[in-house]
């Protein structure tokens, strides 16, 4: 019902990289990974695997005119990555984030002229997406726990966004996790957020494993997914518990969703 990805920064990690997305593709996923310019990309394309989503960007930020300056023009370097690997979604956060995971230039919050500032940036940046046929999707984070100091980083900052910006070439990356330890709703978050989901990423909480190891209950959000007509990608980022085929089996197991479970709600 759902196709269904798998990030392979996080698991299979005693694999080589390119080993890691051969796994995935031979297991029946999708692959998902992050900064496209850390990896053998004509490797990556002989796997033969489909890819999901990768990094869109490489610097560069929504607010200032140097760092959208920046953003759109290693955008236009991740489009032409992402044309060799077949990629259809380029991820975008609400400003670049260093190796850690933490903002190049945190801010404690983003002010009205930010706010327009981002809209025009974003907008400039689904102009771009639609000009080369892809979509980019604007992803959110947490600050409590991984990323302190990122503007727009709630859902709901994300939502806004990406509806104002209102193009099929900019929709949301919705990262139930981080969703969760910000924001918590998930159900009423998904059905909001519908008309604008471009994909979803799950992992459970705490700990950010895979789906039945913490306090989620993602069957219900599958459940809930399917039957408001989603049946779009899930992807799983997400640390393995134990073994990481494990892992792939509880999360397909989590977002398996029977016709039955969807009439009987």
């Amino acid at each position: 019902m759902f196709q269904l990805a798998i990030c392979a920064e996080m698991v299979f990690q005693d694999l080589p990289f390119v080993d890691r997305v051969r796994k995935i593709h031979d297991l029946g996923f999708q692959v998902e990974i992050w900064d496209w310019t850390r990896h053998d990309l004509n490797a990556l394309a002989r796997t033969g695997a489909r890819f999901s989503s990768m990094t869109g960007y490489i610097e560069g930020d929504l607010i200032t005119a140097a760092g959208a300056d920046a953003l759109l023009r290693t955008a236009e370097q991740s489009i032409e990555a992402a044309g060799r690997l077949g990629c259809p979604r380029l991820n975008l956060h609400g400003t670049g984030l260093d190796a850690a995971g933490l903002p190049v230039q945190p801010i404690a919050a983003a002010s009205g002229p930010m706010w327009l500032a981002a809209q025009r940036t974003l907008t400039r940046i689904a102009e771009l997406g639609q000009r080369a046929g892809l979509v980019f999707c604007l992803e959110n984070l947490n600050t409590e726990v991984d990323h302190p100091g990122v503007p727009f980083a709630r859902a709901a900052d994300t939502l806004a966004l990406v509806s104002a910006v209102d193009s099929p070439h900019l929709r949301l990356n919705l990262d139930l996790y981080h969703a969760q330890i910000g924001e918590g709703n998930l159900i009423e978050l998904v059905r909001r957020a519908l008309p604008y989901i471009g994909e979803i990423q799950v992992a459970d909480v705490p700990g950010r494993c895979e789906p039945g190891t913490g306090e989620i209950n993602y069957p219900a959000i599958a459940r809930a997914l399917a039957s408001a007509g989603y049946r779009g990608t899930i992807g799983l980022e997400a640390w393995a518990s134990g073994g990481s085929e494990q892992a792939l089996r509880r999360f397909r197991d989590a977002f398996t969703v029977s016709t039955e479970a969807i009439t009987n709600r």
